[in-house]
């Protein structure tokens, strides 16, 4: 069953939303991609029953249809938490607090 989440444009505050399940770990939402993750489109963004993701990351371009608002038109991306051999995998972009996701669960 799907839910929908909100994330915050790094740039202008625009909301978007993704439908997804809850049991993806969300690592950061930034301006830059993470080095070595793989990013789907919003778009093409499809969870999957076996518990792994279709990609690394999520891209969203603001303003997209899946903003609640105008949106600003710039990219950014989201990134899930990854392993390679039972170890989390660090980015290397800076995470900032205001990168960390934001989750609305009363809805």
């Amino acid at each position: 069953m799907s839910f929908p989440v909100r994330y915050t444009c790094p740039y202008c505050d625009v909301v978007v939303t993704l439908a997804r399940e809850g049991y993806l770990a969300d690592k950061s939402v930034t301006e830059d991609p993470l080095t070595g993750w793989e990013y789907v489109p919003a778009y093409d963004f499809t969870d999957v029953d076996d518990g792994e993701p279709d990609a690394d990351g999520v891209e969203f371009v603001c303003g997209a249809s899946e903003t609640e608002g105008e949106g600003c038109g710039n990219t950014f991306y989201l990134s899930f938490v990854r392993y390679e051999e039972g170890r989390e995998v660090p980015g290397d972009a800076p995470l900032r607090p205001e990168d960390a996701p934001n989750f609305d669960f009363r809805r």
